[in-house]
């Protein structure tokens, strides 16, 4: 086959075309995701020239002589799960709200979606200054309305700072899956609505039976982001707390940070780095499958 012959087949063109692309990603995604794989299982404090071969010793340390990765585990999972439960609900909520035909919809849509381009570190600087026990938000409104035995240090009380750190994390988040599901609803056959409507459907009925058949695939997808964004939060809670009181709020994302920029462990920085890259694929790998398999035997 000539040159010319092969640049007309269609899986050269796709190949050529996709090269750049694999290039980059090669480049700034498998090139730095292989170098911590090598890097958990070596000692290096991120200054000497040479680094040492250490083995399996730096998971050993943090699954055994570690007790802050397992708070961080523990804080993850809770973030996660609750992560899998209120901005996919409370977006899906807005999102039937404003799909409806009312006055401003559009601008409300922007306003619930305008914490989501503002930086994580700028979010956890507000909020911040609201959970202030003395000069904040919440302190000055509940002193306002004279319930000033509600006024807690929302940060610094180890028993509830994860839970304050994480409205925080929800009012900035729950304007993508919004968006996500106001984006599946366009795809909602509205001839079914009809139908069911003039059958004597309830708009419960219409919901279960019609809308949230049609944003399965939505439902996936804000889901998988849910987990993964979940699994890697890290600036907000630096910015709120840095992972105190007494390790309360730590997350294995930044404790993987505190070893490799601050204990200067580097080592153990990316075996934390990669035990969490391989709980994120043990979750999402097989919720895709299991969605793939659900999908197909419906069709």
């Amino acid at each position: 086959m000539s040159l010319r012959q092969s640049t007309h087949d269609p899986r050269m063109q796709a190949l050529i075309l996709l090269v750049p692309a694999l290039a980059i990603y090669a480049v700034f995604a498998l090139y730095p995701m292989l170098n911590v794989l090598i890097l958990s299982f070596q000692k290096w404090n991120g200054l000497d020239a040479n680094r040492q071969f250490v083995g399996i010793a730096n998971y050993s340390a943090i699954f055994t002589k570690d007790p802050v990765f397992w708070v961080a585990f523990r804080n993850t999972v809770i973030w996660t799960l609750m992560s899998l439960i209120f901005p996919p609900m409370v977006g899906l909520l807005l999102a039937l709200s404003l799909n409806q035909k009312i006055f401003g919809r559009n601008g409300l849509r922007a306003i619930f979606y305008l914490p989501v381009i503002i930086a994580p570190i700028a979010v956890a600087t507000m909020w911040k200054w609201m959970y202030d026990p003395f000069f904040g938000l919440f302190a000055q409104l509940l002193t306002s309305w004279g319930m000033q035995g509600w006024i807690k240090d929302w940060l610094g009380n180890k028993d509830i700072a994860l839970y304050s750190v994480f409205v925080a994390y929800l009012w900035q988040t729950v304007g993508f899956s919004m968006v996500l599901f106001l984006a599946g609803l366009q795809n909602v056959s509205q001839t079914l609505v009809e139908a069911a409507r003039i059958d004597g459907a309830s708009r419960w009925a219409v919901f279960k039976h019609v809308t949230l058949p049609a944003l399965r695939p939505t439902i996936t997808i804000v889901l998988v982001l849910s987990i993964i964004s979940s699994l890697k939060a890290f600036d907000i809670v630096y910015g709120l707390t840095g992972g105190g009181p007494a390790q309360s709020t730590q997350m294995l994302a930044l404790w993987a940070f505190t070893q490799a920029m601050q204990i200067f462990d580097f080592g153990r920085g990316a075996a934390i780095s990669v035990v969490l890259l391989l709980i994120t694929m043990a979750v999402v790998i097989p919720y895709l499958r299991w969605t793939q398999k659900h999908e197909e035997v419906e069709s």
